[in-house]
């Protein structure tokens, strides 16, 4: 097992921070693990009787840890991050404009909800559906960014994402209102 050290000049690339390949298919356990590693050797109980200084490079440490575990755990940060690496801005907050098909898809989704919020047998497989959605949405992904390396494809592809986790977790919702 290697040792992971803690290197405050790698603080630009949570990927080298925790000593991973910068890709969008992580070794989630590996992430973990090196993540583990860091929160032991930056902990402050061990910096306890050590300078102001170093006590503070370990909490700096420390919070860094969990900020890039959070961004690398997460695969719509993970993506959003990556790109922001390659300059790509996924411009979320101005940018909303997605393919006619896809928001098609949207309002079917939204539709049956409307129509079947009722009916659980409904709700599930419409649920099973956009998992399905997700899936796809999060292969592709993986494609433009590991494969093709096509940062603005991916970026588009992870603001059609963001939608289908947000209709996810309402009709998660309308479901366990149901149950």
């Amino acid at each position: 097992m290697s040792v992971v050290v803690a290197n405050p000049s790698a603080s630009d690339d949570y990927f080298r921070f925790f000593g991973l390949n910068q890709q969008f298919n992580i070794d989630l356990p590996a992430l973990e693990q090196a993540y583990l590693a860091i929160q032991k050797e930056v902990h402050p109980d061990r910096h306890a009787r050590g300078s102001d200084t170093e006590q503070r490079l370990a909490m700096q440490m420390a919070t860094l840890a969990n900020t890039a575990l959070q961004t690398l755990k997460s695969p719509i940060q993970r993506g959003l991050y990556i790109c922001q690496l390659h300059g790509v801005d996924a411009k979320l907050e101005t940018n909303t404009a997605m393919p006619a098909a896809f928001l098609m898809r949207q309002m079917d989704w939204r539709e049956s909800l409307d129509e079947q919020a009722e009916n659980l047998p409904a709700l599930d497989a419409l649920m099973t559906e956009v998992e399905e959605s997700k899936q796809e949405t999060l292969a592709e992904i993986a494609q433009a960014i590991d494969g093709a390396k096509n940062y603005a494809r991916a970026a588009e592809l992870l603001r059609g994402l963001l939608f289908i986790d947000k209709f996810a977790v309402e009709l998660d919702d309308t479901i366990a209102a149901l149950i």
